[in-house]
């Protein structure tokens, strides 16, 4: 039997490929990335484009039988070398749903400074609390011309945590740290 014998591939299960790519603004890899995944046969499951600074950023998950995933990795590469990008892959697991995470949105705004996004994470991590998506930035005030801070997060909080005590022990925080804070259910 040789590798390409049916009875030697992985089972028909889905695989999947999570893809970063890496260009300079405005010349965005995501359409070349979307046409590379389709012709390889796979999906494209999940996207996020960010402009930071004078690069644009494209994170995707793309998922297919095996065979179609690896035609992707080499088209993949292709394009990496003929079109000059910075692509890096590598296979990842379906995302898993944990029913038992309650989706919670954060929102702060601060004075800016150094090490508050770590802070955050931090308390979360210490009260067992999964950041599930992170988005900030610096801006200065209209009004003032002050450096501030904003930071959305989506969090996942284990349904068995007492949600009252959660949030006082987080206002507490952020009261300490001189941020203004929330923490509400995410509705759908």
């Amino acid at each position: 039997m040789t590798d390409l014998d049916p009875a030697n591939r992985p089972g028909n299960n889905t695989h999947h490929l999570l893809i970063h790519s890496f260009s300079k603004h405005p010349d965005s890899p995501l359409l070349r990335l979307a046409r590379r995944i389709t012709d390889s046969g796979c999906n494209l499951e999940d996207a996020r484009l960010s402009t930071l600074g004078g690069d644009i950023v494209v994170s995707a998950r793309a998922s297919g039988p095996w065979d179609a995933i690896a035609k992707l990795e080499t088209m993949l590469s292709r394009l990496a070398r003929e079109d000059g990008l910075q692509i890096h892959a590598h296979r990842t697991d379906s995302q898993s749903k944990l029913s038992n995470l309650l989706p919670y949105m954060v929102e702060v705004v601060a004075a800016d400074r150094p090490g508050i996004l770590l802070a955050l994470a931090d308390f979360f991590e210490g009260q067992g609390i999964a950041l599930e998506s992170v988005a900030c930035s610096r801006y200065q005030a209209m009004q003032t011309g002050a450096d501030m801070f904003s930071a959305q997060l989506t969090i996942g909080i284990p349904s068995d945590t007492h949600i009252a005590a959660l949030r006082d022990d987080f206002l507490d925080f952020s009261d300490r740290m001189n941020l203004d804070a929330i923490l509400d259910p995410i509705k759908f």
